[in-house]
């Protein structure tokens, strides 16, 4: 085989998202920080099953088209660092092959260096010994191999046989890899991506892994929402969650299951509610989410919540189908929009209602463990109907994301690059409508600056770090995101955070409470911080959490 046409190519993207899917936990289990978050397989194998799906929608021979297709699908269901960059690298490839029917080898080796040139130029400070690295040399061996393999199949062999060798360089390249003894996650994920294209042109099947609606089944969805209207949705709003059922609070309020549900009934139909002894589940159509979570929230946590605006997803239905004459008459119904908007990041819900207590306009559920996407962010910003949005990604590997949102929409939209949640809200407070956007830019790039930060969590394997030993399940203490205490007892571990944290010239210090954490421990901590800085003023928030009891912040 001399040429790639679109619909071989499409075959292999598949193939090679299948084999990521199917390699996701262990490319999961090659992140070197052993906090709980094992997202870059996650990440990747998200962001490129979105783009299979795109593909598998395209149908198209044209193999610059269906590469159109797999870029535009990657682009919007980007998440993290690593699915941000993948996205990139087949962003340049798009654009390199734009005009081509079918391609050789040549093509393909020149499109995976443009792919190289975009992601390198998308990323601010380029760290070598990661996926950068591994795509960057196996486009540079394509090129050369290029030059005399024709054929297809020996050509990706030798490519494929590249990307292995440079992953297996990248503990050369970074000292963090090599100390902890793995290769870089992002590069074994593209590899595994690389592989699955290999397989589909030997003919070696890999199970297909990628759930998408046919398009009868699409047109039947789209055809049967037609027989409603928008305004006959009586209630507007798909709540779902789940309530973590905690001991002090059903001793305060007893739960049962049936009281709940006829208690919540009332606020909107398609109610469904489902309980065992330590959690319970709940999908209900209501008109104000808002307070069925506060009536939920009497009795514990609440986690894994998701609420869509079912008239915005009814209306996009209906726009794929409506002329140009009802388009006009739902442009005169958008209301005028407001000049300033803040969206931000936050996972949990006290931390959420923070955010908007302190001035955010929409809260995107995601963080360590869920990295929204680009399309996710999109979406949020589109729903403020504000001129000019801040985001606070409040997460480092949520922060391309958040400029991949800002090079394609409409909206002008500021990142400000908020690491954790302390330096988020440090920047919603200090935002002013009355400033313009280059003050308010500046107000809150400085308020963050201003805010230090620690957070509690759990070991999910044995490790080494800067030097330090790490077991299972062991409690670290992390400032700034560097380990500085570890502890098999949480306090101890919370001690020697505080004692690095924390100096005479803070004024603040804040709790954020996560959902596993138990008010004796909060006690304690507050009576160490008392006794040690008798003049720092506390705060308490029930954050809620997850993976992290505590979340600290010194200012």
């Amino acid at each position: 085989m001399r040429t790639l046409d679109g619909i071989k190519f499409s075959s292999m993207v598949i193939q090679g998202a299948n084999n990521l899917s199917l390699n996701a936990k262990i490319v999961d289990a090659l992140n070197v920080f052993p906090v709980p978050d094992g997202d870059t397989g996650t990440n990747m194998n998200l962001s490129m099953t979105s783009g299979a799906k795109e593909v598998k929608n395209c149908d198209q021979s044209h193999l610059g088209k269906v590469a159109q297709c797999l870029s535009k699908g990657l682009l919007m269901g980007a998440r993290g660092n690593s699915g941000v960059i993948l996205s990139q690298l087949f962003r340049g490839f798009a654009k390199s092959v734009e005009g081509k029917e079918e391609i050789d080898t040549t093509d393909f080796a020149q499109a995976l260096e443009a792919g190289v040139l975009t992601a390198y130029k998308a990323v601010m400070k380029p760290v070598e010994g990661t996926i950068l690295t591994v795509a960057k040399d196996t486009a540079t061996k394509a090129l050369l191999i290029a030059q005399t393999e024709k054929d297809f199949i020996k050509f990706l062999e030798l490519v494929v046989k590249e990307s292995n060798a440079s992953l297996k360089r990248t503990p050369d390249l970074l000292p963090i890899l090599k100390e902890v003894g793995v290769v870089d996650s992002g590069g074994q994920g593209l590899v595994c991506i690389y592989e699955g294209f290999l397989a589909n042109l030997k003919g070696e099947e890999i199970i297909d892994n990628i759930e998408v609606l046919t398009k009868e089944e699409t047109n039947f969805a789209n055809s049967a929402q037609a027989h409603m209207k928008t305004e006959d949705i009586e209630f507007g709003y798909c709540t779902e969650f789940m309530i973590k059922l905690s001991a002090d609070s059903v001793k305060e309020h007893p739960f049962n299951e049936t009281s709940f549900r006829d208690e919540i009934s009332s606020f909107g139909d398609s109610l469904l509610v489902v309980a065992d002894d330590e959690l319970v589940k709940v999908h209900i159509h209501a008109e104000y989410p808002g307070e069925v979570l506060t009536r939920a929230q009497r009795f514990g946590s609440l986690i894994n919540m998701k609420i869509e605006n079912m008239r915005e997803q009814h209306s996009s239905l209906l726009f794929e189908d409506t002329n140009s004459s009802k388009l006009d008459n739902l442009t005169e119904q958008i209301k005028q929009p407001s000049e300033f908007a803040i969206v931000a990041v936050a996972m949990g819900s006290g931390i959420a209602d923070l955010f908007i207590g302190s001035g955010a306009t929409e809260v995107i559920e995601g963080g360590q463990t869920m990295n929204p996407s680009t399309e996710d962010i999109l979406n949020a910003v589109n729903k403020t109907n504000a001129k000019n949005v801040f985001i606070l990604p409040n997460n480092k590997n949520i922060i391309l994301a958040a400029r991949q949102a800002k090079d394609v929409s409409d909206v002008n939209i500021v990142v400000i690059e908020s690491k954790t949640i302390p330096q988020g809200l440090a920047a919603t407070l200090a935002f002013n409508p009355s400033r313009d956007v280059d003050q308010n830019e500046n107000a809150m790039v400085a308020a963050i600056g201003l805010v230090n930060t620690g957070q509690i969590t759990y070991a999910v394997r044995d490790t080494q770090i800067d030097g330090v030993d790490i077991k299972k399940d062991d409690y670290m203490g992390l400032v700034e995101g560097k380990i500085v205490s570890t502890d098999q007892n949480k306090f101890e571990a919370t001690k020697g955070l505080l004692d690095k944290l924390i100096t005479d010239e803070h004024e603040i210090f804040t709790i954020f409470v996560g959902e596993e954490a138990t008010d004796i421990e909060v006690n304690d901590i507050i009576s160490y911080v008392e006794n040690k800085f008798p003049d720092i003023e506390i705060e308490t928030y029930n954050g809620n959490q997850p993976l992290y009891s505590f979340i600290f912040s010194a200012e």
